[in-house]
């Protein structure tokens, strides 16, 4: 149900609705989350608008409005940490997975629990078939479980290959085809008729974040202190940037994400800013100040008009794109 006066969300979000047309460059702050946001995504355009949905470490993941951050709903049922939060391609469905040791299927119209699916480990990553018949997941058992959702009581079939701690596990538009990436400096793409790895990326640090262009074509991945961008149809590299920023902080590249247009990247780390650059030239373009701790995720809108961060203050922040686009001088926000 959407949020109302009475409801304790309400007065934060309605504030934030009237403040929305505050200067430019500065971020539009979504509380709600009591710990850290560890990981965010934007839903397609539906004929319902797009949404937003977030993991917190408060056991929770929450739905909003991807065009005024409304809260929507909470969903609630875990019993730890939730790491990430996946909704299918119509987002009438979310999967949830958490340090609890399960991933969790959710009506996202309803926020109706509809499944638990059990591991043997902290679940860190999940994503939906195009098809949204299957779930895949990964973790800190470094294996990849695959799960039939028109038979969801029936056991996992697996994909094993990974050494280390699973972080990211993202579809292609292909439903036979998955990607994962982790601790293990590698990004692999499995067949999921074999079971099998077809191909393997190697990085040189770990994989903790990848994106899919809309069209399916470009891959954005942070791994180490670097973002580099990759034709999905050959596996080539189109261009690679050192954050030179970031490594000279200490910390690795959390999150990245690519403009829709691809004029721009947002990078963000472990030094509480959000670094805007230009695509063509890896320039740095802007640096958004406001996070009081580590940026774990950073999304486009799908029509590029603003992005969304969110960390480790339990915050998420929406800016526009606007801010960065009517110029070519640095700016610092």
């Amino acid at each position: 149900p959407a949020a109302t006066r009475e409801d304790p969300h309400y007065q934060d979000l309605h504030l934030l609705q009237s403040g929305a047309t505050l200067v430019a460059d500065v971020g539009l702050r979504v509380p709600g989350a009591l710990k850290a946001v560890a990981g965010l995504e934007f839903s397609r355009q539906t004929d319902d608008g797009v949404f937003l949905i977030s993991a917190c470490h408060d056991k929770t993941a929450m739905l909003r409005s991807g065009e005024t951050g409304d809260w929507i709903g909470t969903f609630e049922g875990h019993k730890g940490a939730v790491w990430w939060a996946a909704l299918n391609p119509p987002a009438t469905r979310a999967v949830t997975c958490s340090a609890d040791f399960t991933a969790k299927i959710w009506d996202a119209i309803t926020g109706d629990e509809l499944h638990e699916l059990k591991h043997k480990h902290i679940v860190r990553a999940a994503d939906w078939s195009e098809d949204s018949n299957h779930v895949v997941t990964g973790g800190k058992e470094a294996k990849l479980r695959l799960f039939d959702m028109i038979q969801p009581s029936t056991e996992p079939e697996m994909m094993i290959g990974h050494t280390g701690l699973v972080k990211v596990v993202k579809y292609l538009r292909d439903p036979n085809m998955l990607l994962s990436g982790g601790e293990d400096k590698t990004l692999r793409l499995w067949d999921v008729r074999t079971l099998a790895e077809a191909r393997s990326l190697s990085f040189e640090g770990s994989v903790n974040s990848v994106e899919l262009s809309q069209d399916a074509r470009t891959m954005t991945i942070a791994a180490g202190n670097e973002v580099s961008f990759w034709e999905t149809s050959s596996w080539q590299c189109i261009k690679r940037f050192t954050l030179s920023v970031i490594e000279a902080n200490g910390y690795g590249v959390n999150t990245a994400t690519l403009h829709p247009q691809q004029r721009f990247f947002v990078a963000a780390g472990g030094n509480f800013w959000v670094y805007v650059h230009d695509f063509a030239t890896g320039a740095e373009v802007q640096c958004n100040k406001g996070h009081h701790g580590p940026v774990y995720g950073v999304r486009f809108t799908p029509d590029g008009k603003a992005f969304a961060s969110g960390g480790d203050d339990g915050t998420i922040r929406l800016w526009r794109t606007d801010t960065f686009e009517k110029t070519d001088a640095p700016m610092t926000a």
